[in-house]
């Protein structure tokens, strides 16, 4: 740029039409995690979590199979672990470990090559004698290059490529224990080489003193400002020179002991070879000795079998075994099978420099998404230290389901959309939101209050001018109070046809629905298999399938009169989803069961349960019928499957009472139950 005293000390001037913008380039981030990312979306995975929850997954369990599973947009760890596992046997299926010794022998034959030919242009009897002592060199290139070490060259070609040799064997050790150097001593003169003895001499003292316990700080310090070049991973005391040298040198360790026995005899000879002088490979043995005494957890003793066709240097294997070293221990870090396992133990820089960085944005994800999940209070402890899902995430999770139903709903040509129910009754005393098509009363209180709280965050005063996100419209209900009892089948014909997750995913979207837009109403949800009970929503979503036989429908029955009787101003709602015939009913008053196996009856309370079903089991089902229809109840019974016998029945029965049988497929089951409660409070 010119000196702007050469234009009279004033600024360059750019002429209208001819100014140019700062030149940006943007690249993909790269310092960690990305600040402008959005947070963690719970809510997918919440679903599937809750998803293998209600199929009887334990959460301990099911958060553990989604963290392996990953989401819609990120992969899990199975898939990370997959991607270690496959890089690992590309480096081992594409390479081979014969790069360093086929160099040494080219150069020694075109060494050779050029030698014969300068000696075949001199007569002297020296020529002659220095000709038998090429002829006589042993088929070993390690073994001829040690003899050659004394050889002097008549040609200077011949010379210079058997300087190359020592110049490679000497970069390719050091390359072993210190990464990047071989590129850095390419040409390496005689000062250069002193330079790296000295290096290795006080390196090997310094170790000494660790090892002896009498290293400072001091100590390091000296030795990095003296030798700090050869050192870019920079560390900042002893410790961390020794790891960073220890994994290295065992990696290398570990490729000599993946040689053959041949191998590892040629590599010792020419190791002698290396720069010319045995102080070098001497020093680096004594390294390789005090690294094992300073780190003997490392592993020293392993080996990798290497078979492909693409060969590689001695210092570019040992990067490999490295690598493959990582790419294992990722793999252990990413299965998480060993006990105590943590997202905490993945080493996202190992991850970066092996897989990259979307593999770390994938991990991080998962570690953030499973502190959430622990953090934001959606597992909470059983008295014996097991996670369940917590209120909230039971919660969440029927306002997602919820959220599915209405869908369902809205796709049904006439169906009520669950977001607008009782858009025009009595008012719950709640407020909510505004939202377009809502056609609810403004609850002028909140609305303005919402302004006057707007205006004061933005600094502004005067008069409260409205904004649409100011609006709260007051809740407002189409309703008769009800009492409603969603009576679910838990036999285990409902595990084994696949119905068991329907039946809770109905039962969450229901209760999620009264509990958020109905709160007047009374829900009551009793499971019944050979008994029948009344459960907790978050009982519900934990039930384990039990093998058990007996649908008592007959006790569910009585569970759901009395839920009426504790409610009596309401409109009774009795629902009902089964996929079998009742086949159990309790014995009460003193009087004895008939038939069953143990050829007597039930003592007072005790299930009865015959298959076939009784004809007394099916009496005193209908008589329990009888009775909530008595008490005023709208019945709708929910038939899975299409059993022919459990079809006569439960149409003989809803005749009889007056109730509607709807057939619902089972991802429709939930959108079926939710629709008919909404009917029935309309006609209620």
């Amino acid at each position: 740029m010119a000196d702007s005293s050469s234009r009279g000390g004033r600024s360059p001037r750019r002429d209208k039409g001819t100014r140019r913008g700062h030149l940006a380039r943007y690249r993909r981030y790269t310092g960690g995690p990305d600040p402008l990312a959005p947070p963690v979306d719970l809510r997918d995975a919440l679903d599937e979590i809750g998803r293998d929850v209600m199929n009887g997954v334990s959460p301990r369990r099911a958060l553990q199979e989604y963290l392996r599973r990953g989401g819609e947009n990120r992969r899990g760890l199975d898939k990370l672990a997959e991607l270690a596992n496959r890089r690992k046997q590309d480096l081992l299926q594409r390479n081979n470990l014969g790069k360093t010794f086929e160099d040494v022998q080219k150069l020694l034959d075109e060494a050779v090559l050029a030698e014969r030919k300068e000696l075949a242009r001199a007569l002297d009897d020296d020529a002659r004698f220095q000709e038998m002592r090429l002829g006589d060199l042993p088929p070993s290139a390690a073994q001829a290059v040690r003899e050659l070490g004394d050889y002097r060259w008549r040609s200077p070609e011949a010379a210079q490529k058997f300087e190359q040799i020592r110049d490679l064997l000497g970069r390719e050790l050091l390359d072993q224990r210190f990464a990047g150097i071989k590129q850095a001593l390419e040409g390496a003169t005689d000062e250069d080489r002193a330079a790296i003895q000295k290096m290795l001499d006080d390196l090997n003292t310094l170790l000494d003193k660790h090892n002896a316990g009498e290293a400072t700080q001091d100590d390091f310090d000296d030795f990095m400002a003296e030798h700090g070049q050869y050192f870019p991973e920079n560390p900042r005391n002893i410790d961390e020179l020794i790891d960073a040298l220890a994994q290295r040198s065992a990696a290398a360790q570990r490729l000599y002991n993946s040689l053959t026995p041949e191998q590892r005899a040629e590599l010792d000879e020419l190791s002698q070879a290396a720069f010319g002088s045995p102080q070098l490979s001497q020093a680096l043995n004594d390294l390789t000795g005090k690294l094992m005494d300073a780190r003997p957890g490392e592993d020293w003793f392993g080996s990798q079998e290497f078979e492909g066709s693409e060969g590689m240097g001695l210092g570019d294997a040992t990067q490999a075994m490295q690598d493959i070293a990582d790419l294992e221990s990722l793999a252990d870090q990413l299965n998480q099978q060993y006990n105590g396992a943590s997202l905490d133990d993945i080493d996202l820089e190992a991850l970066q420099r092996q897989l990259g960085d979307e593999a770390v944005a994938d991990a991080r994800t998962l570690a953030d998404l499973e502190k959430a999940l622990r953090d934001q209070g959606y597992f909470s402890r059983n008295a014996d230290g097991s996670l369940r899902l917590s209120p909230k995430a039971i919660r969440q999770l029927g306002q997602s389901i919820l959220r599915d139903v209405a869908h369902r709903l809205t796709s049904r040509g006439g169906e009520r959309n669950t977001a607008r129910t009782g858009a025009t009754g009595e008012a719950t005393g709640a407020s909510r939101e505004w939202r377009f098509g809502d056609t609810e009363p403004w609850d002028a209180t909140r609305t303005v209050l919402n302004g006057v709280l707007r205006q004061a965050g933005e600094g502004r005063s005067g008069a409260v001018q409205l904004d649409a996100r100011d609006i709260e419209v007051t809740e407002t209900e189409a309703r008769s109070h009800a009492a409603v009892a969603l009576l679910v089948d838990t036999s285990f014909s409902m595990v084994m046809e696949g119905r068991w997750l329907p039946m809770k995913r109905t039962a969450l979207a229901l209760h999620q629905l009264i509990s958020t837009r109905f709160r007047g109403d009374d829900l009551a949800l009793i499971g019944f298999g050979r008994y029948a009970r009344t459960l907790s929503v978050g009982e519900l979503t934990g039930l384990d399938g039990a093998y058990e036989q007996g649908t008592n429908l007959h006790h569910a029955l009585q569970l759901a009169q009395q839920h009426f009787r504790a409610h009596p101003n309401a409109q009774p709602v009795l629902l009902v989803v089964t996929d079998g015939e009742p086949t159990a009913h309790l014995e009460r008053n003193g009087r004895r069961g008939v038939g069953g196996d143990s050829g007597g009856g039930a003592p007072r309370g005790e299930a009865f349960f015959d298959y076939p079903p009784h004809p007394r089991t099916v009496a005193m089902t209908v008589r329990g019928l009888d009775a909530v229809a008595a008490q005023g109840a709208q019945i709708t019974v929910f038939q899975l499957g299409d059993d022919p016998g459990l079809t006569r029945f439960l149409t003989a029965v809803v005749r009889r009472v007056g109730g509607r049988l709807v057939s619902p497929d089972l991802d429709g089951l939930g959108a079926a139950v939710v629709s008919d409660y909404l009917g029935s409070r309309k006609r209620g």
